[in-house]
């Protein structure tokens, strides 16, 4: 850094030289808060004397609670089904039982992919987003003779698309982390 004014220099090689010939002070020793702060009482008391048994023939799990300690309901799956009667509900689709197969299909290609189970399990959902959206996208593409109409509606229509993968995204990811399915 050059120095504009050379008083400064020199003022400041002087306290580098004078700093090492003083008496160095403890952090301690500033902090000596004797002469100001003294306990007058103190008091232990017991309250309660007993064990903590648990108690047989009964279940020994708790319940999880969430952070601020609020309990949550689980989730509630939803079925392909489902899902196909909210996107033909929202989107005016006609899709039936055959285009469930066929989402059923990616679904289970995505959740037998071994890098996108490392993953999900890895990420948390937010992060894991981006590596599913291109292994989606790939799957979808290779599928895209079986099914060709909606193929073209999630790629051409960005709010149906963008839905149809949130919804699978999820579905995904849930029964990664799921280990009772795998």
């Amino acid at each position: 850094m050059p120095f504009k004014d050379p008083e400064f220099e020199k003022f400041y090689a002087y306290s580098k030289l004078l700093q090492t010939k003083l008496p160095k002070k403890e952090l301690a020793e500033s902090l000596q808060l004797s002469d100001e702060i003294a306990m007058e009482y103190y008091r232990l008391q017991k309250v309660k004397e007993g064990s903590i048994d648990l108690i047989k023939g009964e279940d020994g799990e708790l319940d999880g609670l969430t952070e601020a300690g609020i309990k949550r309901a689980k989730e509630e799956k939803a079925l392909l089904s489902e899902i196909i009667n909210v996107l033909n509900d929202r989107f005016g689709t006609e899709f039936e039982e055959a285009d469930r197969l066929f989402f059923e299909q990616i679904e289970a290609e995505l959740v037998q992919d071994v890098k996108l189970q490392a993953q999900a399990k890895a990420n948390k959902i937010d992060t894991f987003k981006y590596a599913f959206n291109d292994m989606f996208l790939n799957k979808l593409i290779e599928r895209m003779d079986q099914n060709q109409d909606i193929f073209d509606k999630i790629i051409e229509n960005k709010s149906f698309g963008n839905l149809v993968k949130e919804l699978m995204l999820n579905k995904v990811y849930s029964r990664i982390n799921d280990e009772s399915q795998l």
